[in-house]
């Protein structure tokens, strides 16, 4: 069944962990997205400061096509690893910059996740420190709001007795009515994953597959090729940034205490 973990004390303490956050200019939903204005601030310098509080991790960088978005990440003092422009997935490009630091796990945080806590990466990597066997992990969050159940952008997970990934759809699955959400337990995908180094370059060298593609989904590709990707539930309420509308939802959302920026 699947639980809440609890971070604990890890039984591994020497894994080296970095966490890298992908972002481009190029989005066909919102387009310059990363350095989009939130809070008097751009987006990805939220992620970036958020991110870089996290205790279990020793170094954050951004990783970019765009010198637009270096210039921006430099000069809050923000550390970038320049990467090439044609990848598709997100994950591809993190595991291009990975190859440049030294890091036992690498966490992926999407650069559209402004909300994001440092305890949330903790949380995420709970498992992988506790089993060397995990190799993947992902944090979840329950869906209790109609319209994101409903909501193309919002990615949908459903998950085995075991805690694993069964599937991730841009579908509304389960396929439930929505006025049973308060009762069916549906999760949505929140964009931080830990990989661990092997199994990030590993992975990116797998043949992109028919559901990632059809979904762009990122992870479909682990699944297709028959690896596991353990979910990991996070009780703390996030919104990712995918349209402008988002951004001004994520803003009132800070603005009304919601969640307080954490690093001024």
């Amino acid at each position: 069944m699947l639980t809440s973990v609890s971070v604990r004390q890890p039984k591994q303490m020497d894994d080296r962990i970095v966490t890298i956050i992908p972002a481009r200019l190029g989005s066909s939903r919102f387009p310059g997205k990363p350095l989009a204005p939130l809070l008097g601030r751009p987006m990805i310098e939220h992620v970036w400061r958020r991110a870089s509080t996290c205790a279990d991790v020793t170094e954050t960088y951004v990783a970019t096509c765009d010198h637009e978005i270096r210039e921006v990440i430099e000069h809050f003092g923000g550390q970038v690893i320049m990467t090439s422009s044609l990848h598709e997935r997100a994950s591809d490009r993190v595991a291009e910059a990975a190859e440049q630091v030294n890091a036992d796990i690498v966490v992926m945080v999407q650069g559209d996740e402004p909300m994001i806590k440092p305890g949330m990466i903790s949380t995420a990597l709970a498992p992988m420190r506790e089993d060397f066997s995990i190799e993947c992990t992902n944090l979840i969050c329950r869906i209790r709001d109609a319209s994101e159940y409903l909501d193309r952008n919002t990615v949908k997970v459903v998950v085995d007795g075991s805690g694993n990934a069964l599937y991730f759809s841009r579908a509304p699955i389960p396929a439930i009515d929505s006025s049973q959400l308060e009762t069916v337990p549906v999760y949505k995908q929140v964009c931080v994953i830990p990989f661990r180094r092997k199994f990030l370059a590993d992975f990116t060298r797998l043949k992109p597959t028919p559901l990632e593609r059809a979904e762009s989904i990122d992870m479909l590709r682990a699944l297709e090729h028959g690896f596991r990707v353990r979910m990991v539930i996070s009780e703390t309420e996030t919104h990712a940034v995918d349209t402008p509308n988002d951004l001004r939802l994520v803003e009132s959302l800070l603005v009304r205490g919601v969640q307080n920026l954490t690093a001024q």
